[in-house]
């Protein structure tokens, strides 16, 4: 059956009949006239790739006003690749700003899936919460999932939900502790209504876990929530994303928009603080063009079990090394097959009780990073997969192009520095150059700018993060952060994909998800190539080009040269203290708990019948 036919069967009555033939034909699920749609996707193309040749137009006039050298060259290729994501991060957070504070009705042209959440319709569907888990801390995982089952059961649907732990452990010990505490705390978690399961091989990595899963228990579930083992929904969360799934029989998945538990580490915590605020309207504006073809990040989601199972089985990639047999970042190439089957793939750009936990220290955040590089990695094979939406094959090359943008911008700071060191300045429009610095500085502040300014346009947003003085002093040391942040990552990503040529990987395990203290022997195990780069080319660049071109410099130079004691800094436990007891980087959910956390605070320890072996590396 066609899109066509499956969208005019679906719509709601009230986008059918007569009319319908002069609106033009619908997206599956009937929310959105595709010629809207595609209007809209027009609109984001020509703004995103206007703003590039205008910034194009910028560096070559710099680059070129006294002639071409190799290394200007260089700089205007790393600067068209890595450029354009940072451009279409701007558009998506100045759309969703407009959407949230200047259209009307803003919310429902980005996401009308949500008029059908409103409302007390009872919910009638199945639905299994699959947590996935792989060496975790047995007692934290599952206290999760019995405050997620004390909150469905408190809205009246709980009996439609079961709870399924997955668990691919190789670690013996906490296999053995998971299902002793599992049986211990069944009861709590719904009796016949959890079940346990463990693997003896982890093929496929989490990916294949949720497909063994589908392939017996979840086949008698309409819908599956997946859950990583840091996961945490309320019921009200997920019931009223199931009654939007049960209205829109043509969406296959529905994703939250997840947002991160509070923390105890410094580190998290002014991490989270700036994707609290800086998620809104980047998700807007990205939903507002991306429609039926939206994203999925892989867990606190709802999705319908019988297309996924049907439809999103993931290939095996050919080749052997890092970038073949298995794909490790599933979740980009499910959607992209949902949307193939015909299925709309739909986010909710809205706050929700919906959590997870971030990484607690820079070495963490790093060592997620590079798993989440190296599955992307493996999407080149795919774009040439036969029936893709144009935006579903976008997503993909945005996925990949992501990540190149890293060894972009370190190439063009090494070149920038190399042109510096040389002396060849003089073949440059310096004051030209000094206007794109700050055109191309402003534009990659965009995002998080109109993360501050939505917050301060609504009314009393900033009363949830303490008030307006902590939420502005919180946002001023994010955006430091996330200056000294950036250059770190994007060092150690390029270093990543270089290895990755010569079959280097990662592995797929365990994360760290406690707050823990950095020592400096481990960060500068980690950190010291950084340092080693920082140093060495500011150095130079000093000695040979003098302070004042250093200080052009100083915002990447100050990431990597001060990349161990940032790192040993934000992981302090101390630092994670002051920044509580001032309140400063505060999300709501921690100066204003919801009652599901409240409940999982108090009853911490409730699920430890003894201390649980720590979780393997």
């Amino acid at each position: 059956m066609s899109d066509t036919t499956d969208s005019a069967v679906l719509a709601p009555r009230a986008i059918r009949g007569g009319a319908e033939a002069e609106r033009g034909p619908l997206t599956p699920a009937g929310l959105q006239r595709r010629r809207t749609l595609a209007a809209r996707r027009l609109a984001v193309a020509a703004l995103n790739l206007g703003s590039m040749a205008g910034l194009l137009w910028g560096i070559l006039h710099v680059f070129g006003a006294g002639g071409w050298t190799a290394t200007d060259v260089v700089l205007v290729a790393c600067f068209a690749v890595g450029a354009p994501w940072t451009v279409m991060g701007l558009w998506n957070a100045v759309l969703g700003l407009w959407l949230m504070h200047g259209a009307r009705d803003g919310l429902m042209l980005a996401a009308p899936q949500l008029a059908a959440a409103r409302g007390d319709r009872p919910v009638q569907s199945r639905t299994a919460l699959a947590m996935t888990i792989r060496n975790e801390d047995t007692a934290r995982v599952l206290a999760r999932l019995i405050e997620m089952r004390r909150s469905l059961d408190a809205t009246g649907f709980g009996h439609l939900f079961d709870i399924h732990v997955l668990s691919d452990s190789s670690d013996p010990a906490i296999a053995a502790e998971e299902e002793r505490l599992f049986a211990q705390l069944r009861g709590r978690l719904g009796g016949l209504r959890a079940h346990y399961r463990r693997r003896a091989r982890n093929e496929g990595f989490k990916a294949g876990n949720i497909r063994d899963f589908l392939s017996g228990a979840g086949r008698d579930h309409a819908f599956f929530v997946p859950l990583d083992s840091d996961s945490l929904m309320s019921g009200e969360a997920i019931v009223a994303m199931v009654r939007i799934m049960e209205a829109h029989p043509r969406i296959g998945i529905l994703q939250s928009l997840v947002t991160g538990l509070p923390a105890a580490s410094a580190f998290a915590r002014v991490f989270q603080f700036g994707m609290r605020h800086g998620m809104r309207s980047f998700t807007m504006g990205a939903a507002w063009w991306q429609g039926d073809c939206g994203p999925y990040w892989g867990h606190n989601a709802v999705v319908r079990t019988a297309p996924f199972r049907r439809h999103c089985r993931l290939p095996r990639l050919s080749g052997r090394g890092p970038l073949g047999g298995a794909i490790m970042s599933h979740d980009q190439v499910e959607a992209v097959l949902m949307r193939r089957a015909g299925y709309e793939v739909r986010v909710l750009p809205v706050e929700s009780e919906s959590w997870e936990e971030n990484p607690p220290t820079l070495a963490d955040f790093v060592k997620r990073d590079l798993r989440w590089c190296q599955g992307n990695m493996q999407y080149w094979p795919l774009l040439g997969l036969r029936g893709l939406r144009p935006v579903s094959r976008f997503q993909l090359a945005a996925a990949i192009g992501m990540y190149l943008a890293a060894p972009a911008w370190m190439l063009m700071t090494a070149a920038a520095g190399a042109k510096m060191i040389e002396g060849d300045l003089g073949q440059i429009d310096i004051a030209f150059g000094i206007a794109m610095f700050f055109i191309m500085f402003a534009v990659s502040l965009v995002p998080k700018l109109a993360g501050l300014a939505d917050i301060l346009l609504t009314p009393g947003g900033t009363a949830r993060y303490g008030g307006t003085g902590r939420f502005l002093a919180g946002g001023l040391l994010e955006l430091l952060f996330g200056m000294l942040l950036a250059p770190v990552v994007a060092f150690r990503v390029t270093l990543f994909l270089v290895g990755l040529i010569f079959g280097r990987a990662t592995a797929w395990g365990s994360q760290r998800r406690e707050a823990r203290r950095l020592g400096w022997r481990e960060a500068a195990a980690g950190l010291w190539p950084q340092t080693l780069a920082g140093l060495g080319l500011g150095t130079a660049i000093a000695l040979v080009a003098g302070g004042s071109t250093l200080a052009w410099a100083a915002p990447v130079l100050a990431g990597l040269s001060l990349a161990i004691p940032f790192a040993v800094l934000t992981a302090a436990p101390a630092a994670g203290r002051a920044l509580a007891r001032q309140r400063l980087c505060a999300t709501p959910d921690e100066l204003a708990p919801p009652e599901l956390l409240r409940r999982l605070a108090a009853g911490a320890g409730e699920a430890e019948a003894s201390d649980p072996p720590k979780a393997a590396a």
